[in-house]
């Protein structure tokens, strides 16, 4: 049987649109002979999400993105995927937006929900998710660390603002005429402890020889110690405090009125008696000298005794 020309071009027309058709999907990544199961899942953002992106179920690649556009004038994303697996799960399972990467790019991943509810059917939504990926996670712990560090260079910027509003010209020289001051002090401190290394190293030996004079002189007195004990300075010195004893208890006495002498010092009659007494031998010796005729009366001749008068001026008449 013999073909004509006309029926060869229509062959290879169709044979050309099937291969279009298989080239298309195939760099789809789906395969229009498979019996798939398409789902839909709704996200805000999908992070550089592209079609033909796989779709793993448990880490097993099942499907792949099939389509994304955009869900209505909100601004949502529509994500369109296949699956090729006969897998079943419940209609409330997730579908998680992750990053499959450190360098970057996005994939899908079913986390299947066995809760007995009615299994997911192809053209069913299921709910969506996103996982944060490192830098996301990065971004969320150095986010404080950077506002603290911020923080503290702020308030660095501040407290050298304050700093520099105190320095003032006339604070600034007096800081460096102090630190002057301080170094000149320094420098005569090294003058003076070379000085001082100069003045031993120059008389070492005399200091040697009063170094072995001071160790001489502690060894003698290390002897007279010795020669005391051996002599009984302990002793002396024990019966030394017992006198002291003993007198400070005589002492004691006397202030409490004991014994003679402490009637003495605390008999206020007898100190006023004796002073009675000394007053009245004063008088006695005066008067004694200014009429010695009131005592010894001498008459040569037989002559009578003239009767002897108090003279008003006597101390005797004061009484």
């Amino acid at each position: 049987m013999k073909l004509s020309r006309e029926v060869k071009t229509g062959i290879l027309v169709l044979l050309g649109i099937l291969a279009v058709i298989m080239g298309f999907s195939y760099l789809k990544s789906s395969s229009i002979f498979d019996n798939t199961r398409t789902f839909y899942a709704v996200y805000d953002h999908v992070g550089g999400l592209q079609t033909g992106t796989q779709v793993s179920l448990n880490g097993l690649v099942v499907g792949n993105v099939t389509g994304i556009r955009f869900k209505d004038t909100s601004g949502k994303l529509l994500v369109t995927f296949s699956i090729n697996n006969d897998f079943e799960f419940s209609k409330n399972s997730r579908v998680e937006l992750y990053d499959t990467g450190i360098i970057g790019g996005k994939g899908l991943q079913i986390m299947p929900a066995f809760d007995g509810a009615p299994n997911a059917q192809s053209g069913d939504t299921l709910q969506s998710g996103t996982r944060p990926g490192l830098t996301e996670l990065v971004q969320e712990k150095l986010t404080p660390l950077q506002m603290k560090v911020e923080g503290a260079f702020t308030d660095a910027d501040s407290l050298l603002t304050n700093i520099n509003s105190l320095l003032d010209d006339r604070t600034k020289l007096e800081l460096q005429q102090s630190i002057a001051g301080l170094n000149s002090l320094i420098r005569s401190f090294q003058g003076s402890a070379s000085t001082l290394n100069q003045l031993l190293e120059n008389n070492s030996e005399e200091l040697d020889s009063t170094l072995k004079n001071v160790n001489t002189i502690t060894a003698n007195f290390s002897k007279i110690s010795d020669s005391l004990a051996k002599a009984g300075l302990a002793k002396t010195l024990g019966e030394l405090q017992t006198t002291v004893s003993n007198l400070n208890g005589v002492l004691e006495k006397i202030e409490s009125g004991e014994g003679s002498l402490g009637k003495l010092t605390a008999d206020d009659e007898l100190y006023n008696n004796l002073t009675e007494a000394s007053r009245e031998l004063d008088l006695l010796l005066q008067d004694f000298r200014l009429n010695p005729k009131r005592y010894v009366n001498v008459s040569v001749f037989g002559k009578k005794q003239k009767e002897y008068e108090l003279p008003e001026d006597d101390p005797a008449n004061k009484q």
